[in-house]
């Protein structure tokens, strides 16, 4: 079997498409900062957490497979390789969001630390350089980790040595501690401190149920797209589908779960210090927002995803990873948003803008570590494993 992509020859003009609209959107956005310099940093944070989250999930997921194994996880482990290869890109793009700390963060700015005996005493952790310091050090591990991940990987293709897996595995384990570990500080950091009179101990733990999700319907999305063209024709069927709706249904639960919690949590203790956070975007038509991310990331994909039927579908299932994708940015727009905005809810062009810029430059990104190496890790051995019970399955359920 031909592990190559051979529908990447039809479709190697949408990276640089995506790149050219990409760069075009953001040179936009730019002459957009000229006349609205805060509205462009705002869009701009929001835009970009979009897309690291996909590069962040994939490296969750990756690792996740590397421990525990399944047919699921070969089909699109290649996906989510290409994934992690834009780290390097998305530390490139974080640049602006340094020279745009100052617009965003309050505790960057001398004046409203000199006035405020709360953010005095968090200047210990919340100051300029100590956060450049820590936003260096995620992307080192982040790098570091995906890496390792793909050069043994890659490896293992072309010598077929066994004992590569055990190496990812063994790298894995530890490498989810420290991706559980950088998420958690990073969302502090990125989003949390936008208010930093507010948090939450749960806060990390639903950034990190976020960027699986948001990974996980992404990665759906292309192998619908890819799987009607050799070489995942071949090898991806319903079964596989079937596993992937069922851990799509697992991560949206789990985020419902998390975000419940928060809220309750806030309700219940009612503490002046964190329930201005919940009005903010639960009032100026922002609550409009909260009820559609309620119905559109968690109760409509909980139903459909209940579903055998629909998860074997995969037209189906992409169209409810679809969905879970645009809810993902309207989430991230809701959870950053209101803190810059006390009028009321309203979506600026530099939201559009940003998004289709960095989206498109990572999606370019994306496309093109994709059609660098074969699209099935074909010599690991317990892919070879996999297609043969998958062989001897179908060989039992339609005998000649």
């Amino acid at each position: 079997m031909n592990g190559r992509n051979s529908t990447w020859f039809r479709l190697d003009s949408i990276p640089q498409r995506s790149l050219a609209v990409g760069v075009a959107a953001l040179a936009v956005c730019l002459a957009g900062a000229l006349f609205d310099t805060e509205q462009f940093f705002r869009s701009y944070l929001v835009a970009y957490l979009f897309a690291i989250s996909f590069s962040l999930g994939c490296l969750a997921l990756v690792m996740l497979h590397h421990l525990v194994g399944g047919a699921w996880g070969f089909v699109i482990q290649r996906l989510l390789e290409s994934g992690i290869k834009t780290l390097p890109l998305m530390a490139v793009l974080f640049l602006p969001l340094i020279f745009g700390i100052h617009h965003l963060y309050p505790w960057a700015w001398p004046e409203a630390v000199a006035a405020d005996p709360i953010l005095q005493r968090k200047t210990v952790y919340l100051n300029v350089p100590f956060f450049v310091l820590r936003t260096v050090l995620y992307f080192a591990i982040w790098i570091i980790l995906s890496h390792f991940l793909n050069k043994w990987s890659l490896e293992q293709d072309r010598t077929a040595e066994a004992s590569l897996t055990r190496r990812l595995q063994n790298l894995s384990g530890p490498g989810l501690i420290l991706y559980g570990l950088t998420v958690t500080f990073s969302s502090i950091d990125w989003m949390m401190s936008l208010e930093p009179h507010w948090y939450s101990t749960i806060y990390g733990m639903m950034f990190m149920a976020s960027h699986g999700l948001a990974a996980l319907a992404l990665v759906i999305c292309v192998a619908y797209t890819m799987a009607r063209s050799d070489p995942l024709a071949r090898v991806i069927g319903p079964d596989h589908f079937h596993d992937l709706g069922n851990l799509l249904l697992a991560l949206v639960m789990f985020w419902a779960y998390l975000g419940f919690s928060q809220f309750m949590l806030v309700w219940m203790e009612n503490l002046k210090e964190e329930t201005p956070w919940y009005y903010r975007r639960t009032s100026g038509g922002w609550q409009i927002v909260a009820v559609l991310l309620i119905l559109g990331q968690f109760a409509l994909p909980f139903l459909l995803l209940l579903s055998r039927a629909a998860k074997r579908r995969p037209r189906i299932l992409s169209g409810v990873a679809l969905a879970i994708l645009f809810m993902h940015w309207v989430d991230l727009l809701w959870l950053v948003a209101p803190a810059f905005q006390p009028r009321g809810f309203y979506i600026h062009w530099l939201d559009i803008g940003a998004l289709i810029g960095i989206g498109g430059i990572w999606m370019a990104a994306f496309l093109h570590r994709l059609g660098e190496n074969s699209l099935l890790p074909l010599n690991d051995p317990r892919f070879t494993e996999t297609l043969q019970q998958a062989q001897r399955a179908q060989r039992w359920a339609n005998p000649a």
